[in-house]
């Protein structure tokens, strides 16, 4: 982003108030890093330690430095700073800093930025708005729901039925994130965070009814702005013959962003009520989270019986046709 989107994302919203003191030719410069370097080295000539594209800040040890060089000094040391392509330069407390500091920065055209936070409050509220807004990003096709606290995105062909299942979990009392379109962005290393688009926020299209607003129809308590994904749930049509896995003992997974999340494959077959197990996947998974795996331990249990009888030479894969042997008596 650049720093004059950095100004304009109303950083004030979350306590961090921004003035522009001088540089304003500068506020195209772009901030590539979320990382915020605070190095006094670059001030006694180690300038190597300086990257470009982070902010540089400037707490109350750099500004006192400054001010006991002479004029000349400043000068030159400021001049060898802002060479080194950093988008722009934070004071922080409410320091003035010395004359040189904004004539060196209007020279140089590299915005000089002042907050009355003291330092390590102004670089925990700037690192958090840079890590939101240089994250990775992506836009899917599906329906995110929050479903006793997970976060489970519901995907699959169009029309198979997934804002249908989801308007059925809202009226179970569950959470909408968002509908048709999803905002995907990556934080940290093993987050990712789901959003809906402020244009369509709180609505969903259900074919036949037209598009129809959730904040209205059932108050606020059934949507969120937002959740983390930890959940995949792909509704696929119910294929005759077609050999689907019966107990669940098969580990797949959904790749967003780079990372691999929980996946369900469900097919979807008139009958079968699609809300119901979508919020049972949900149950369980909170279960699996948390070390029980119910599928795993009977597997455990049958084997062990297995082996007891003497026959050790039946694996997982007899197991299922026990289980359908089970369906059919």
């Amino acid at each position: 982003m650049t720093v004059g989107g950095l100004l304009q994302s109303r950083p004030e919203s979350i306590g961090l108030k921004l003035d522009l003191i001088a540089g304003g030719r500068g506020l195209d410069r772009r901030i590539t890093s979320p990382h915020i370097q605070k190095t006094g080295l670059a001030l006694v000539g180690f300038h190597e330690y300086l990257h470009p594209g982070r902010v540089l800040v400037f707490g109350e040890s750099e500004v006192r430095y400054l001010e006991s060089l002479q004029s000349a000094d400043r000068r030159q040391t400021m001049s060898l700073t802002f060479a080194r392509e950093i988008p722009c330069l934070l004071v922080t407390s409410g320091f003035e800093g010395p004359p040189e500091l904004s004539v060196e920065a209007e020279r140089a055209s590299v915005p000089l930025l002042r907050t009355l936070l003291p330092t390590p409050t102004a670089i925990a509220k700037l690192t958090s708005i840079l890590e939101d807004s240089l994250v990775e990003r992506s836009v899917i096709h599906g329906v995110l729901m929050d479903i006793l606290g997970l976060g489970v995105l519901i995907v699959g062909d169009s029309g198979i039925g997934k804002s249908e299942c989801a308007l059925d979990l809202i009226v179970r009392g569950h959470r909408l994130v968002a509908d048709d379109t999803v905002e995907v962005r990556r934080r940290a290393e093993t987050v990712v965070i789901g959003a809906c688009p402020d244009l369509t926020r709180h609505h969903m299209e259900v074919r036949g009814l037209g598009v129809i607003n959730i904040h209205d129809l059932f108050g606020i308590a059934a949507t969120r702005t937002s959740k983390r994904i930890e959940l995949v749930v792909q509704l696929e049509r119910w294929e005759p013959g077609r050999q689907y896995d019966r107990l669940g003992l098969e580990e797949v997974h959904y790749e967003l962003l780079g990372l691999r999340v929980p996946l369900i494959r469900m097919p979807v077959a008139p009958g079968r009520n699609v809300a119901i197990i979508v919020e049972v996947a949900a149950r369980n998974q909170l279960l699996r989270s948390r070390g029980h795996n119910a599928a795993r331990k009977l597997a455990d249990r049958i084997d062990q019986q297995i082996s007891g009888t003497g026959d050790a030479g039946v694996h997982e894969a007899d197991v299922e046709d026990d289980v359908e042997a089970g369906d059919g008596a």
